[in-house]
C-alpha cells in the first residue's frame, strides 16, 4: 500500500510541476488602461485585454522584448466592459460578466473562466525551446530554436480548425505545420495544404486564436500529454480567447474580431464555366453558346492563364491581354455581359523574366529584393521568376493598376491564383525589412486586402468577386471567395470535400468550397462527375473546373450526364432566395452555410461526423461520396421530423439512424418540419432574376410554428443593407387544433422601392382536403392535391397578408 501512496504522489508531483513554468515568478498586476491589466513576471510582462465579455487577449513580452508588428487579423475595438476584480493571497481574478481571468501567483499559472466553468489554462505559457523539424516542411521551416505558447487540454476535447486540411474532422493528435502550400492531387489525407491558419476550436466551444503571421506549427496534443502548443519563428506572443453560449455565437463573436464577410454580388451564387484553360476568344464564346444552346443556366467564365500567354510555362506576369488569341477581349467581355454572363480573369503575384512586365516592374523597383538589394529570382515550374511586393507602396500601387486595367475590359470578378505563395525562398526580403517567412501565410490574404480596398476607393458602390487560394484567419471581410485547391478527380477527391468546407466555415471563412468534378487527373467517370455537382447545390460556390483532358463543362457531357448535371444546375437557380439569405446570415453573423450536424444536436458523438451536414438551417445533406452507393445510413438529429425535399412521402422522426435507398437523380436531401423554403422561378442568368414570382414551401408539422425571414436586395450594390436599400420577407406559421394560419410581413429598408409579388404557397405533408381557405378574410377553392396544397396569392409587402386554413 506505501508504494501506491508513494508512486501516485510522484506522479501528482510530476504532472503539476510539468503543468507550470518553473522560470515564471509572479511580480505586480495593476491596471495599464481601460479594460487592460499588466502583470509583471520574473522573465516578462503580459497584457491582458478585454475586447468584451466574450473576448479576451493576452500578450507576452519577454524581458528585453518591444512591441512587433501589428494584427493582420483583428479588427474589433475593445468595448468598455465591466470588471470586477477579485484579490487573495495567492490570486488575482479580473471578472467581467462572461471571461474571468485567473492569475495564480505561486506557482503561476492563467487560467480562464467562462461563467464560472474553466475553459483553458496555460500550461507552460510561453518557452522558447530546441526546433524539431517536421520532413512535410523540410527546407520550408528552418530554425534552431522556436518560441512556444502552451496551454493544458481536457482528455474529452475535439479539436477543430488550423486552416483547411483533409484529416478527419476531429485533427487532435497532428503537430501541423502553419506554411500555406498547395498539395496538388491530394485525396483522403492531406496536412498540409493552401490555407493554413493558427486558430483551434474545441468541442467545448472556444477559440483560441493565435494572432501571429510568421511561419511555424500548431501541436494539437500529438504526444498525447493532454497539450495544445503553438510553435512560431518569430513575432508577436499574442492570442485571444473567444467563448460562445452556441456554435453560432462562438462563430459570431470570432468574425466580429476577425470580420464578417460582406455580401458577394448575387451571381456568385450561380453557375460558373470554368477549366484549365479556354485558348481563345472563339473557344471562350463557343462553350458560353453551347451552354445556352442547352438551356443549362451560366452566369460566369473564368479565364485561366492562356489570357495573356499561349503558353502554361515562360508567360506568367504578362498581365495584359494575349491579342492573338483574344482579338477583341473586350468586345468579347461585353457580348457575354449582355448574355448574362460575366468574365473573370485569372492573375498571379509572379513576374517571370521572360515576361513582358519584367523589365518595367524592375526598373520600377516593385518587386521583392534579395539580399543585396536587386529584384529577387529564383525558379519554379512556370519559370524564373520575380514576386510583387505588395508591402511597397509601390507595389502595391502598380499591382492595383494592372487590376484597374483589367477593370476596364469588362472584368466583373478577379481570380488571385499560387497565393500561398506557391514558392518564396526564405531569403527574400519584402519592404525593405520582411523576411519572406515573417509573411509567407499572410501573402495571399494582403493581396485580397489589395484588391478589396482598391475597389472600396475608386469602385465604393460594387461588390468584388476575389476568388482566392490562400489567406489567412481574418482574410474572409475582404470578400474572399476561397477554394480548396488541385483536388484529385476522384472519388478519394470528393470524400475530403465536406470535411474542408465545414472546418474552413467554422474558421469565418464560408464560402470555401471545391472544383465541382475535381481538377488534378485525366479521370473520366461519369458517375463522379453526376455526384460532385449534386453535392454542388448545396456547397457555397458552383464552379466546376478541372484540367482539360476532360471536360469539365456539363456540356461537353455525355447525355444522361448532361441531364442529370443540368437538373442539379436549374435547382441552385431556383434555390436563389435561400441561397442569398444564407449568404447575408454569414454577412451578418459569420454564420456558415454550411454547417456541420453538431450544430443541430450538440452530441459527442456527432463531432467527427462529415458526411451529413446542414444547409443553412433548414437542410440536411448527405453527399454520395462513393461509387456505385444503392443505400446510405444516415443519422436525423433528434430537433426535427426530416422530410424528403425529393420524394414528397416521405417523413422520417428525428433521433435515429435510418438506412435510405440513394438514387440517381439526386443525393438524399431533407428538409425541417415546419420549414419555409423560400425558391423562384428558373432563369438563365441571375440577371434576370425578379424577386417578384415567388414559389414558398412550408413543410407542415403538426409538433412545429414556425417564423423564417429571407433578405432580398438588388444583389450587386455595396453595403445595400447599411444603405436601407433592401427588403426582409418574414413567414410564420401557427397551427391549432382546428387552423392553420400562415402569416406574410416584410420589413422595408427605407431607401427600397417595393413592388407586388406573387407567391405561390406550397403547403408539403398535407394528406386531408381543408374545410375552408382564408386569404385577408376571402375564400378561396382549393383542393390538396399529392400530399400538397397549392395557394397562389399576390401580395403588397408593405401589408401584411394572412392566409387562415380551417382543418377537416
Amino acid at each position: 500500500m506505501k508504494t501506491y501512496k508513494i508512486l501516485f504522489l510522484f506522479l501528482f508531483i510530476s504532472t503539476f510541476t510539468f503543468a507550470q513554468n518553473a522560470k515564471r515568478d509572479f511580480k505586480s498586476a495593476n491596471f495599464e488602461q481601460e479594460n487592460q491589466f499588466k502583470v509583471e513576471v520574473s522573465n516578462g510582462v503580459y497584457f491582458i485585454n478585454f475586447y468584451n465579455p466574450k473576448i479576451v487577449e493576452t500578450t507576452f513580452y519577454p524581458k528585453g522584448e518591444v512591441k512587433k508588428y501589428d494584427s493582420h487579423a483583428v479588427v474589433l475595438k475593445p468595448t468598455s466592459t465591466h470588471i470586477k476584480i477579485d484579490k487573495n493571497n495567492n490570486e488575482i481574478i479580473y471578472k467581467s460578466d462572461g471571461i474571468s481571468v485567473k492569475i495564480q501567483k505561486s506557482p503561476f499559472q492563467i487560467s480562464y473562466y467562462y461563467k464560472d466553468k474553466l475553459v483553458t489554462s496555460e500550461k507552460q505559457g510561453y518557452f522558447k525551446s530546441k526546433h524539431i523539424p517536421m520532413d512535410l516542411v523540410k527546407g520550408n521551416i528552418v530554425a534552431d530554436e522556436t518560441e512556444k505558447i502552451e496551454f493544458n487540454l481536457t482528455e474529452d476535447e475535439v479539436l477543430f480548425g488550423g486552416g483547411a486540411r483533409a484529416l478527419g474532422m476531429n485533427r487532435r493528435g497532428y503537430r501541423l505545420p502553419l506554411y500555406n502550400r498547395a498539395q496538388y492531387g491530394y485525396e483522403t489525407h492531406a496536412e498540409l495544404m493552401n490555407f493554413t491558419i493558427p486558430l483551434v476550436i474545441s468541442s467545448k466551444k472556444y477559440m483560441i486564436h493565435f494572432d501571429n503571421a510568421p511561419i511555424g506549427y500548431l501541436d494539437l496534443d500529438s504526444n498525447k500529454d493532454n497539450s495544445l502548443t503553438y510553435e512560431t519563428i518569430s513575432g508577436r506572443k499574442t492570442y485571444q480567447i473567444i467563448v460562445g453560449d452556441s456554435w453560432e455565437d462562438l462563430i459570431d463573436n470570432y468574425t466580429d474580431l476577425t470580420g464578417k464577410q460582406p455580401l458577394p454580388p448575387r451571381w456568385t451564387l450561380g453557375n460558373f464555366s470554368s477549366r484549365f484553360g479556354y485558348h481563345s476568344q472563339q473557344e471562350t464564346e463557343e462553350t458560353i453558346a453551347k451552354f445556352q444552346e442547352e438551356n443549362i443556366p451560366v452566369d460566369a467564365v473564368i479565364l485561366d492563364l492562356y489570357w495573356f500567354g499561349k503558353t502554361v510555362q515562360g508567360t506568367m506576369g504578362n498581365l495584359e491581354v494575349d491579342t492573338d488569341s483574344f482579338p477583341d477581349m473586350k468586345g468579347m467581355i461585353s457580348k457575354l455581359k449582355n448574355k448574362g454572363v460575366k468574365t473573370v480573369l485569372i492573375t498571379e503575384p509572379f513576374i517571370l523574366s521572360t515576361s513582358k512586365k519584367w523589365k518595367e516592374a524592375d526598373q520600377k523597383q516593385v518587386l521583392a529584393k534579395d539580399s543585396i538589394g536587386n529584384s529577387a529570382k529564383y525558379d519554379f515550374y512556370f519559370g524564373n521568376t520575380g514576386i510583387v511586393d505588395i508591402y511597397k507602396k509601390e507595389g502595391k500601387e502598380w499591382f492595383w493598376n494592372i487590376y484597374k486595367e483589367i477593370y476596364d475590359l469588362g472584368a466583373k470578378g478577379f481570380w488571385g491564383d499560387l497565393g500561398e505563395p506557391e514558392v518564396l525562398p526564405s531569403w527574400v526580403t519584402f519592404n525593405e525589412t520582411q523576411k519572406a517567412d515573417e509573411i509567407h501565410n499572410i501573402y495571399g490574404h494582403d493581396w485580397a486586402r489589395l484588391i478589396f480596398e482598391g475597389y472600396q476607393k475608386e469602385f465604393p458602390n460594387e461588390r468584388p468577386f476575389i476568388l482566392m487560394r490562400a489567406g489567412s484567419s481574418g482574410s474572409q471581410r475582404f470578400g474572399m471567395i476561397p477554394w480548396s485547391g488541385d483536388v484529385s478527380r476522384s472519388w478519394g477527391g470528393l470524400q475530403s470535400q465536406p470535411e474542408i468546407a465545414l472546418q474552413m466555415g467554422m474558421q469565418g471563412l464560408g464560402y470555401m468550397h471545391s472544383d465541382l468534378g475535381g481538377f488534378a487527373g485525366a479521370n473520366l467517370d461519369d458517375n463522379l462527375y453526376t455526384r460532385w455537382l449534386q453535392y454542388g447545390i448545396f456547397q457555397p460556390i458552383y464552379r466546376p473546373h478541372a484540367q482539360e483532358d476532360v471536360a469539365s463543362e456539363p456540356v461537353f457531357r455525355n447525355e444522361k450526364t448532361k441531364k442529370l448535371a443540368k437538373k442539379a444546375i436549374e435547382l441552385r437557380y431556383k434555390m436563389l432566395p435561400y441561397n442569398y439569405n444564407l449568404a447575408f446570415e454569414n454577412n451578418q453573423k459569420g454564420t456558415p452555410l454550411m454547417r456541420p450536424i453538431f450544430f443541430e444536436e450538440d452530441d459527442a458523438n456527432l463531432m467527427t461526423n462529415s458526411e451529413t451536414y446542414l444547409w443553412g438551417k433548414d437542410f440536411l445533406i448527405t453527399p454520395i461520396l462513393k461509387d456505385s452507393v444503392k443505400t446510405k445510413e444516415i443519422y436525423f438529429p433528434k430537433t426535427a421530423n426530416w422530410y424528403n425535399f425529393y420524394y414528397n412521402e416521405e417523413k422520417i422522426v428525428g433521433g435515429q439512424t435510418k438506412t435510405v435507398k440513394v438514387k440517381d437523380k439526386a443525393i438524399p436531401t431533407y428538409v425541417r418540419g415546419g420549414s419555409f423554403i423560400l425558391m423562384s422561378e428558373l432563369v438563365q442568368t441571375t440577371d434576370h432574376y425578379k424577386a417578384n414570382k415567388l414559389e414558398l414551401h412550408y413543410y407542415f408539422d403538426e409538433k412545429e410554428n414556425t417564423k423564417r425571414t429571407f433578405y432580398n436586395d438588388d444583389g450587386l450594390t455595396a453595403n445595400a443593407f447599411e444603405k436601407g436599400n433592401y427588403e426582409i420577407l418574414e413567414f410564420e406559421a401557427e397551427y391549432s387544433k382546428r387552423y392553420l394560419e400562415i402569416d406574410f410581413e416584410a420589413e422595408l429598408g427605407k431607401n427600397w422601392i417595393s413592388s407586388e409579388k406573387e407567391i405561390t404557397l406550397i403547403i408539403h405533408n398535407i394528406n386531408w382536403n381543408p374545410k375552408k381557405i382564408k386569404v385577408n378574410g376571402k375564400r378561396k377553392r382549393i383542393l390538396s392535391k399529392e400530399n400538397t396544397l397549392t395557394i397562389p396569392v399576390k401580395w403588397n409587402p408593405k401589408k401584411e397578408l394572412k392566409i387562415k386554413i380551417t382543418l377537416q
